[in-house]
């Protein structure tokens, strides 16, 4: 159970993994690491300015012990001279415990102005590293942007060579319905024609249908005719025939004239002549 358990964690993290992974942008991480570095060193400044400001008290102090020194100096000196050595011991005493504060001031003086030096080493290196890594953040960001552009601009592509090809798809279609339907219509107008259909619109029995055809066929006779009589001297003595054809064709077709009378005779007609 508890190697399903684990497994199961497991599982989640990989996918809580890529979701990051997926939602992450280099470039506000890159930005969010260059300002926790600002942070750092802007700490790093505020402590160079706390230990020199502890190291400017340390001074202060020790500048307001040594006036305290000397004055006790002058004073003894004063004593000595009216004859008062007592006071002069006394006020030398006390000079004596401000030397020994001023020593533990000047130790704690050295050791605030190494830290202080120390402090500020860091601050300028930390100042150098922060330009660096910003330099290179910022080159960073470029380099990321061209690749998404180029990456978004492949992928536009691909989808317009998709597109493309989808409608070369059914361009190829439509062509290929057209040729069909223009094939089909041929073929029923051949078949209307032959008369094994029948044109609803225009009905047409056998007998008309045999007409036409001869029609049809005479037509096409007479079209040769001319043809060959359109070629000349060369093609007379075959197209005599055909030439024929078509003469008697237009005798057949010319109606008959009408009789003419007989002229009558000036002598009058056969029954006056017996009379």
């Amino acid at each position: 159970m508890a190697g399903f358990f684990k497994r199961l964690t497991g599982i989640f993290q990989a996918k809580a993994n890529r979701v990051l992974d997926k939602a992450e942008d280099p470039r506000q991480t890159l930005d969010l690491s260059y300002e926790k570095q600002l942070d750092s060193l802007q700490k790093v400044r505020r402590s160079v300015a706390d230990v020199a400001t502890a190291r400017k008290r340390i001074e202060l102090q020790a500048a307001q012990l040594q006036k305290q020194a000397d004055k006790l100096q002058e004073q003894a000196k004063a004593a000595l001279s009216q004859g008062d050595e007592n006071l002069a011991r006394e006020a030398l005493t006390r000079r004596a415990a401000l030397g020994e504060q001023l020593a533990d001031l000047k130790t704690q003086h050295d050791q605030v102005a190494e830290q202080e030096d120390r402090l500020i080493d860091t601050s300028q290196r930390l100042q150098a590293q922060v330009e660096q890594f910003r330099t290179k953040k910022e080159t960073l960001k470029a380099t990321y942007t061209a690749a998404q552009a180029q990456t978004k601009v492949g992928e536009a592509v691909s989808g317009i060579s998709s597109s493309m090809g989808d409608a070369g798809q059914a361009m190829q279609r439509a062509q290929d319905k057209i040729e069909s339907m223009q094939a089909r219509a041929g073929a029923i107008d051949e078949l209307l024609a032959s008369g094994a259909l029948t044109d609803l619109n225009h009905p047409v029995d056998d007998i008309q249908a045999q007409l036409d055809k001869v029609s049809a066929t005479s037509q096409v006779d007479n079209e040769l005719a001319a043809l060959k009589a359109q070629i000349g001297p060369a093609g007379e003595l075959a197209s005599s025939g055909s030439t024929e054809k078509v003469a008697d064709a237009e005798v057949v077709t010319t109606p008959p004239a009408a009789p003419e009378s007989a002229p009558e005779s000036p002598t009058g007609g056969a029954g006056d002549n017996t009379g």
